[in-house]
């Protein structure tokens, strides 16, 4: 092939789209429409677009329905099994992007595309034009020749006349040989029987074509490969068959097309077509890719659009209390918008007497830390119109850095406007603003608006809740990231080492992006009335208290962690010993090849689960259930444990505590967990274990100071309790109101006992229903939990649904109104959207259904505790008592206040949060008292 030559790229899609789906792990977008297809498919096109970017490209795919090849032989494909329904909803909007890239798509009815594009490559080489077949079938391999070449974009390879010979033993002109005598079990194309790879090859080689081979049988018995002597007979027994499967297999060159190879032209891409397309795929990376080549105005529009369309959709079916009407989109990008960076004080004046006359200003830090107790000012940006922001630089110190007006008279004159109650703020993430500015002596008030928050609240699943995401999907705008102006890894700039040409513009962006944003999603937010009291009563409020609680932090015993890292680490080499003497040898505890090899290969255990390449798996729930049985995968379960725990906890958390305050300050997530839960890092407090002794110990090292006491306060059975209000089931709800032990009362209706006879083993067994039903665990998990038959726990959960049938028949009820309206909902209106509801996999549609299920319940248990929460932080100024809120995990609160008032405190305290929620059970919570936060829990 000429290196100047601009070969015509002819793509088999029909063989892609196969591939693609079985090589791509599953992937949906938010609506539950299945992408890895469309997401290979569309990849190795813009591969080739890219590689070949002169080149004339044509897709082509078959067409629904039987081809002649069916008229020829009725049991032609009749083997392979039909189309999956993930593939098959993927098929529509492949053809569609496709088309909008402006490439040639043809579908020919009565043949296939191996047909059509023998038919290009014929028309081709009438003209000497080069051609690149794009496939990834060997019947391909046919239609190879000096100027016919074939890639497979799956994997790279590139085979020419020259490649086919290396690849197969035979040259291009007799494949269609080799393919007949082998056949094909996918395609059921006969052959010859037990005539293989290695037979065919020899056959083809040593006689030339199917024709030869029948005109010299005679000759067969010659030729040097296994069997040979004994093959002519069978080659004249299915003679017939041979030559129809040669027919079978031969790609058809002369397909009557509309138009032909010159005739067939590209069009200009509809980049805003294809735009839409790629966001309702949700393909991040492309939506990024294109705003930036159809620009601002473009992309906007397309965004706002999706958005609208998305919001009336899901408001068709919100409740009669949600306002209904169409939400006009906010005005679309036209630029990159007026940034101003300020160095005069006149300026800044200017921009201050804006602020104040402002009904609501975008405000954002910049800094030289993400850790709040660290970070220090390095300016400060505001928008107070979309596309007009500007940056005040502050602490830009690099070398030859301009002058800049100081960071102290300019907070003096921000203080009054940030600590003004009245003066309304919107910013995104404002939780960690407030921090930066406490260091600096601001109380950072009048926060209305958190776009973080306001995205998370509308719909917790669709994106991740940063800003550059969040500007991607409801701008349609690609942000500037801040490795794009400081650097990646080891070398990254600190934002104090930015040059402010670069900075201002970011910087600015940012309070830009967040007022556009907020813009964007406060109207549909309001639209729905329980969604907004959602943000406005509970997530709004309890950000100021998160606040707190982090600013306060958790004084920590560092030495009481020195001595149980040694503890842990003695244990440590006395679990490798053990584990060196039950493997018979010494190997590395950490190497899982080293580890299946003795576990698999020398100690013969079973192989539960296989690796993606193939190889033994050794992961945890691997482990676990080997544990049940064997000694070594039990200490290799021990030691990776308490190995975590050291590298996590013991070690890490005296390193953590804060050189100024001495305590360890965590951050708490509010917009992770799908279901409103907070979360928290560094460190991360939820994920402290507690069912080990070592895991416990932990909660030895929170301590309080001197003349100090813990008071820890924690929901009793709060989702059970949630489960019998939502419920209503009378069974559930009178054990409950008579303040009897539910597990106790659950064990006496399923084993038909009397409460008082009911055994300890009985009671975990019905605490493991009680617990397991609602997070939606089946027969066959609870049989795995208590180690019974999964017949016997099958009946155990059929008496639990017929003493509880108010549970049933909510759990019903819910599958059946998450499948209606795609989401549930918490009692106090938090929606959790199941984008998998109405999945056609099976697996995933289960999950989502034990998901909608449980979401009401762990949703409206967080919503509780926040709600504990503002309560306790709103009642405590007032309260008389010296306490303060130290943290918060699942369903607790940690509190510390002075010893002679902690008795007091403890009561008031549980009074207080049990009046956070009104249920038809009781809401009981269990206080406890003590020098460290073990023995107040």
């Amino acid at each position: 092939m000429s290196e100047t030559a601009k070969p015509v790229i002819l793509v088999d899609g029909s063989s892609y789209l196969f591939r693609a789906f079985h090589a791509i792990p599953m992937l949906t977008n938010s609506k539950g429409l299945h992408t890895n297809a469309i997401k290979g498919v569309i990849s190795m096109v813009k591969r080739l677009n890219k590689d070949y970017p002169d080149s004339q490209v044509v897709v082509v795919f078959d067409a629904k329905g039987k081809t002649f090849r069916n008229d020829i032989y009725p049991e032609y494909k009749a083997h392979r099994p039909p189309m999956p329904d993930e593939l098959r909803e993927q098929i529509e909007p492949i053809h569609n992007i496709i088309r909008a890239m402006g490439l040639p798509l043809l579908i020919i009815d009565g043949v296939e595309a191996d047909d059509v594009i023998g038919t290009l490559a014929a028309q081709a080489l009438e003209h000497k034009q080069d051609v690149i077949v794009s496939t990834g079938d060997k019947d391909m391999a046919q239609l190879v020749n000096e100027h016919v070449s074939l890639i497979n974009t799956m994997n790279d390879v590139f085979m020419d006349v020259e490649g086919v010979n290396e690849k197969f033993g035979v040259p291009p002109e007799h494949i269609i040989d080799y393919l007949a005598l082998m056949g094909d079990k996918v395609d059921n194309i006969p052959g010859v029987p037990k005539v293989g790879e290695k037979t065919a090859v020899g056959l083809v080689a040593g006689l030339g074509s199917l024709e030869d081979i029948y005109a010299n049988l005679d000759k067969v018995k010659e030729l040097s490969f296994r069997g040979a002597k004994t093959l002519a007979p069978k080659l004249e027994e299915h003679k017939d068959q041979a030559f129809l499967s040669k027919e079978l297999a031969t790609i058809k060159c002369d397909v009557e097309l509309e138009q032909g190879l010159t005739e067939i032209k590209s069009t200009e891409p509809d980049q805003e077509t294809l735009l839409t397309l790629f966001r309702d795929m949700e393909f991040k990376a492309w939506i990024a890719e294109l705003s930036d080549e159809v620009g601002e105005e473009v992309a906007a529009k397309v965004a706002a659009s999706a958005t609208s369309s998305s919001s009336n959709a899901s408001m068709a079916t919100a409740s009669e209390t949600d306002d209904e009407e169409n939400i006009p989109p906010p005005d679309v990008f036209t630029g990159k918008g007026e940034y101003e960076i300020i160095f005069e004080q006149a300026d800044l004046d200017r921009w201050i007497d804006q602020l104040k006359s402002s009904e609501l200003f975008a405000f954002d830090t910049e800094t030289t830390s993400l850790n709040y107790k660290d970070a220090e000012l390095v300016g400060v940006s505001f928008c107070v119109e979309a596309g007009k922001a500007a940056y005040v630089p502050l602490a830009h110190d690099y070398a030859g850095a301009p002058e800049q007006l100081d960071r102290d008279a300019v907070l003096a004159k921000l203080k009054p406007i940030l600590e003004d109650k009245n003066q309304k703020k919107v910013g995104q993430h404002m939780k960690y603003d407030a921090h930066v500015l406490a260091n600096y002596g601001i109380q950072l008030k009048g926060v209305e608006f958190d776009t973080m928050l306001e995205s998370y609240v509308l719909d917790s699943v669709a994106t991740k809740h940063d800003m550059d995401s969040l500007s991607l999907k409801y701008l349609g705008h690609k942000t500037v990231k801040y490795e794009e102006i400081a650097g990646k890894g080891a070398k990254q700039l600190t934002f104090n080492q930015i040059g402010i040409e670069e900075a201002g513009p970011y910087a600015s962006e940012d309070a830009d992006i967040t007022l556009r944003l907020h813009q964007m999603l406060w109207p549909q937010l309001a639209a729905r009335k329980a969604q907004s009291k959602v943000f406005k009563d509970i997530e709004m409020p309890v950000m100021p208290v998160l606040f707190e609680m982090e600013e306060n932090g958790a004084l920590i015993d560092a030495e009481k962690l020195h001595e149980q890292s040694a503890q842990i680490e003695q244990r440590l080499q006395e679990l490798e010993r053990a584990a060196h003497d039950s493997a018979g040898q010494v190997f590395n505890l950490g190497s899982p090849k080293q580890l299946a090899e003795i576990l698999f290969e020398k100690q013969g255990l079973p192989i539960i689960k296989k690796t993606p390449k193939g190889a033994p798996s050794t992961a945890e729930e691997v482990l676990q259930e080997l544990a049940e049985e064997y000694e070594l995968p039990r200490l290799i379960l021990e030691n990776r444990g308490l190995a975590k725990l050291k590298s996590t906890y013991t070690d890490k958390l005296p390193l953590m505590m804060n050189s100024k305050t001495g305590r360890v300050h965590t951050s708490y997530h509010q917009a992770v967990a799908a279901t409103g839960r907070l979360s928290s890092t560094d460190p991360n407090l939820q994920n402290i274990p507690i069912r080990s002794e070592e895991g416990r110990k932990i909660r030895q090292a929170f301590i309080a100071p001197e003349g100090y006491k813990l008071v820890a306060a924690d929901y009793s059975q709060i989702e059970l309790r949630i489960m019998a209000h939502l419920s209503g089931d009378q069974g559930l709800v009178s054990a409950f109101a008579e303040d009897r032990d539910v597990h106790r009362a659950t064990a006496a209706e399923v084993f038909g006992e009397t409460e008082a006879d009911v055994t300890d083993n009985q009671r975990r067994s019905a605490k493991a229903i009680n617990f397991g039903l609602i997070y939606g665990m089946s027969a066959f998990g609870l049989a795995k939990q208590l180690g019974i038959a999964r017949g016997e726990a099958q009946d155990y959960v059929n008496k639990y649904f017929e003493r509880y049938p108010g549970v049933r028949e909510y759990m019903d009820n819910t599958r059946e109104q998450a499948k209606e309206q795609g989401y549930v909902e918490t009692l106090y209106g938090r929606r959790l959207y199941l984008p998998d509801i109405r999945s056609s996999n099976g697996q995933r549609r289960q999950h989502a259904e034990r998901t909608a299920i449980n979401a009401p319940m762990q949703g409206t248990a967080a919503d509780i505790i926040k709600r504990a929460m503002i309560r306790v932080h709103e009642w405590l100024p007032a309260s008389g008592y010296d306490a303060k809120l130290l943290m918060q995990v699942h369903d607790e609160l940690i509190l510390e206040v002075r010893e002679d008032q902690a008795e007091t405190f403890a009561v008031e305290l549980k009074t207080q949060m049990q009046c956070a929620a009104a249920l038809d059970v009781p809401l009981i919570v269990d206080v406890g008292i003590g020098d460290n936060w073990e023995q107040a829990h």
